[in-house]
This record gives structure tokens, sequence and C-alpha cells, in this order.
């Protein structure tokens, strides 16, 4: 089950394989914990340990939508440590661009992991976040992924590259670039791989314009609604990032993924609230993120660990691109999001703009 900041949300591939008197239960308990949350989007990631006495501190992490698995796993742990004991998180989830602006706005927070860069330096310049949010080795980037293509069980559609993607009848499942980092990961992959990492930026916005003009015909609002989208049975085809992917699989959903040859590697930052009551233990919760503990536990769970060492002992699980473009490759955040995403001006931004009217 996930509550999150649209309401109530349960996973729907779950709900599908339950019988009707479960799903029914299931639902009359989610809307109980629902009520119980005041309507908030969140889930508590870890429990404090109260069995020694200490008192109990909650932290309140705002986050994009498919990174749950990943703090499901690590908050826990976190609270066993001596830094993090007694400690719970309360995460919400929702999408990337939503979640900036809500706590850009007020909604009281600690710690936030966002999808792209951009959100978090929103909140760099209304005051919320340190402007070196991002100083330490990693750049403030816990662990990362690779754009990559979600297709039906047995690949009915043999998709296997970009190029295939604009076949005839095919139909692409991916968010809205407006609300959701995912979406504008899913692009610039394509967009990198066609203008050879920005070389003929024309090239890349001709795919975009084909992709999006003919064959994206519904956006969801964040990465986990694409997501639950496609497993309804819209689509032939789901842009992702790899763990959504794996966490899909893993699930028992007739799905598979393909890491094409050339794709993005995405960057997922974090950073503390300088507002926070909380300011010591939000700092030690991030920087936990980094440890070779927690980086494990993030590999489990699908996503790629910055940790060298520890990416080594899971090499096998996460194969290596023939060619891994970056945002580096495309002059930064500040450049890309200002040519491609604005909105109004932005050269994707107008492409979606003409593609909906």
């Amino acid at each position: 089950m996930r509550v999150r900041s649209e309401g109530l949300e349960m996973n729907s591939f779950v709900l599908q394989r339950l019988p009707r008197k479960a799903a029914l239960a299931a639902l009359a308990g989610s809307a109980v914990l629902l009520t119980a949350c005041g309507g908030g989007a969140s889930d508590s990631a870890a429990s404090p340990d109260r069995s020694s006495g200490a008192s109990a501190e909650t932290l309140s992490l705002f986050a994009y939508s498919v990174v749950k698995p990943g703090f499901d796993a690590v908050a826990p742990a976190f609270a066993q440590t001596a830094a993090g004991k007694g400690i719970t998180v309360q995460g919400s989830y929702g999408p990337s661009g939503d979640q900036s602006r809500k706590v850009a706005s007020g909604a009281p927070a600690d710690v936030v992991n966002f999808s792209v860069e951009p959100d978090v330096t929103r909140l760099v310049s209304a005051g919320l976040v340190d402007a070196d949010w991002n100083s330490n080795a990693d750049k403030g980037i816990p662990f990362g992924s690779v754009v990559s293509i979600v297709v039906r069980k047995g690949n009915p559609k043999h998709i296997h590259s970009w190029d295939d993607l604009l076949a005839p009848g095919v139909q692409v499942v991916t968010p809205n670039p407006f609300s959701s980092g995912s979406a504008k990961w899913n692009l610039l992959a394509p967009y990198a791989a066609r203008s050879e990492g920005g070389k003929n930026p024309q090239a890349g916005l001709d795919y975009i314009h084909a992709l999006v003009g003919d064959h994206v015909k519904v956006q969801p609002k964040s990465g986990r609604e694409a997501s639950e989208t496609f497993l309804q049975g819209t689509g032939d085809v789901l842009l992702s990032y790899e763990d959504e992917a794996l966490a899909l699989e893993r699930s028992g959903a007739a799905v598979e993924h393909i890491v094409p040859e050339q794709t993005f590697k995405i960057e997922n930052p974090v950073a503390v609230v300088k507002t926070s009551k909380h300011l010591d233990k939000a700092t030690a919760f991030r920087d936990y993120l980094f440890t070779p503990d927690a980086q494990r536990l993030w590999a489990k769970a699908g996503f790629r660990p910055v940790d060298g060492s520890v990416a080594k002992e899971f090499a096998s699980e996460f194969p290596a691109p023939k060619k891994l473009w970056t945002i580096a490759d495309l002059g930064g955040w500040a450049r890309v999001d200002k040519q491609l995403f604005t909105p109004n001006t932005g050269s994707i931004a107008v492409i979606y703009d003409t593609a909906t009217k």
C-alpha cells in the first residue's frame, strides 16, 4: 500500500491479484491509514526502538515517487545505528517537481530526495537548503540509475533500441516533464543519443518531436503513476528508471526491461532542509545514505551505488551500457533546464505544449 500527496493510492498490480473481498478489505484498511495520517502523503519508513527508553524523533522526508523501496530498506537500518537510534523517518512520495514546490511553499521537511537537481535548486533559492548542499565527494548524489525501456513479457513488439520506439503503432508511456523528474531523464536519454551529446541538438529535438507527437498518448504525473498506467494495459513501452523496472519485475508483473546501448545516467540528489527542527539528526540521516552499509541496501533495492567498492560487489547486476551520457555532457542542469524544459520557451516544453493542443 502507498499513501501519497494526491490522496489514497494503492498498487494496482497488487490489488488485481487479490480476491475481491481481500481487495476491498485492503482498500478499507488503507482508508483508515489515510484518516490516521490526516490525509497527508506519508509512509513510515522506519520505527524507533523504544526498548532502551530512547526518546522518539520523527524526520520528515519529501522524495520523488519511485525511490520508496530504497528508503523502506535504508531508513530502518539507520534506526539501528547509534546515530539513528529512536528515529522514525516519515516519507512523503510523489512527482519530484510537485514535491519540491510543496516544500518551497512551506510543507515541513527535514530531508529531501528529488529526481533532478533543479528541484533542489528551487529550495536553495527559497532559502531552505544551503548553497553548498552538493559539496561532498559524491556531489549530493547517494545512488543512481539509468534510463531503461520496459516492455511486455516476451517483447511482442521487438523493441531493442530508441529507433524501435518510432515504429508505426508503438505506443509509449512516459510521465509529463512539467511535474516529473523521471520524464526529463526519459527524454534526455534519446535526445543525447540522437544529438551525440548535444553536438547536433536539432537531431535530438526531431526525435523527441516524433516520439511525443506520434507515440506518447498519455502523460501520468509521476514515474510510479506511469508504471501503474502501463501495468493496467496502456501502451507497448514504458520509459522508466532501471530501479523501477527491476521493482516491477520482482513484483511478478509480466514485463521485462532493456538497457539500451546508449542511455542516460540518472542522478537523484539528496539535501538537508536547514530550517529542520532536527538538523543534527537530519544531517546524520543524510550522511548515513553514503555509508557502505546503506550503499549495499540501495544496490539490493535496485539502485546503482555510488561507492566504488560497493559498486564492484554488484557489478554483475548492473550492466554497463556502451555509452552512458550524463547531464554534464549536455552542459549541466542549469543549461539543460533553461534550454529544454522551461515552460513556454524550452525546446522540449514547446514540443509538449504543441502535442497536447
